[in-house]
């Protein structure tokens, strides 16, 4: 009997033990057993020899990687929402289909937004390491003790209102925020009705009214550092900041300087302008209890990554079958 060549798939990162059992299953796959970043050479490698290269938001798939590719890479399935670490024009140009796996983390990524809409306000870490905090000594309750801030009432600001942008606000609408937002296109009518939702064609004109602003927009050339210094100048000395999309949209320096000088109350972030690398300053912050800090976990639940695992293995097989993927991505496109 003659046996079918498995399609040849390199996944650079570990993925949930199903997603990866059912991979072998259907393909030759390579897997990342101890979840060790691939270096620039084993990426160099791996796309000489593999079919479908499966990469991550930390993996840089630029031109020059991409045209070191053999004629055999013929998909790059990425286990991603976004698709910004992918050069996709020049992989369209070398004649390979690019994928994602949209619309799975938008649940996710709004409990977490919302968990830091709550927290820096109320001073959740703060109050948690008190009590873990061997050098602290609890004394008990007090009535003008770690006061913080009420959300109920205020306005919040959403930044792209997108898919996540959209289920921020549904949440934040319940706990009692009025919401605002900005973005490139107006929301529909039904959408605006069922939020209540102001919409502001000026962001300038946004910031400087609401009492929390949420960063819910795609990374993109044209939104890197969309929260310039200028902008961020606009808010008001009680407003927080919350940011759980990329952190190359706020300019962190501007943001690190006017948290420092009392010209804006705080922030929760869970990405980072250098990221992986968190700005010293920032965990000074943290410490002194004005920001809240995530190791970009924005998305990380065990349903929300096997469903990104089904999409890639879908957008695979789709391909192979000779069918055009269900998420391509295609070159000028966010």
């Amino acid at each position: 009997m003659t046996h079918r060549k498995k399609t040849t798939v390199y996944i650079t990162r570990k993925l949930p033990d199903a997603v990866e059992t059912r991979m072998r299953e259907l393909f030759d796959a390579q897997l990342n057993i101890d979840d060790t970043p691939r270096t620039r050479e084993q990426l160099l490698e791996a796309v000489t020899t593999c079919d479908v290269l499966v990469p991550t938001v930390t993996d840089v798939i630029d031109a020059e990687l991409i045209e070191a590719a053999g004629p055999q890479l013929k998909l790059i399935a990425s286990f991603s929402n976004g698709t910004d670490h992918i050069d996709v024009d020049a992989a369209a140009r070398k004649g390979i289909t690019v994928t994602n796996t949209p619309n799975v983390l938008t649940e996710d990524t709004a409990d977490m937004t919302m968990a830091l809409i709550l927290a820096v306000p109320r001073r959740l870490a703060e109050g948690s390491r008190i009590l873990t905090d061997p050098s602290t000594d609890w004394a008990g309750w007090s009535p003008t003790w770690m006061l913080g801030r009420r959300i109920w009432g205020k306005r919040i600001g959403i930044v792209g209102m997108g898919r996540i942008g959209t289920a921020v606000a549904r949440r934040a609408k319940a706990f009692g925020l009025s919401i605002h937002y900005h973005n490139r296109k107006r929301a529909n009518p039904q959408t605006e009705n069922e939020l209540e939702a102001t919409y502001w064609d000026s962001l300038d004109q946004m910031l400087a009214r609401v009492d929390i602003v949420s960063v819910n927009c795609p990374s993109t050339p044209a939104t890197y550092h969309l929260l310039s210094a200028r902008r961020l100048a606009l808010m008001q000395p009680t407003s927080y900041i919350v940011n759980t999309s990329r952190g190359g949209i706020i300019d962190e320096a501007a943001l690190i300087q006017n948290i420092r000088e009392g010209k804006i109350a705080g922030a929760g972030l869970d990405v980072y302008e250098n990221e992986p690398a968190v700005n010293p300053k920032l965990i000074k912050l943290a410490e002194q209890g004005k920001v809240v800090l995530l190791p970009h976990m924005g998305s990380a639940t065990i349903e929300g990554r096997i469903d990104m695992g089904e999409k890639v293995i879908i957008n695979i097989r789709t391909y192979f079958d000779g069918h055009r993927p269900p998420n391509r991505v295609l070159p000028g496109r966010d």
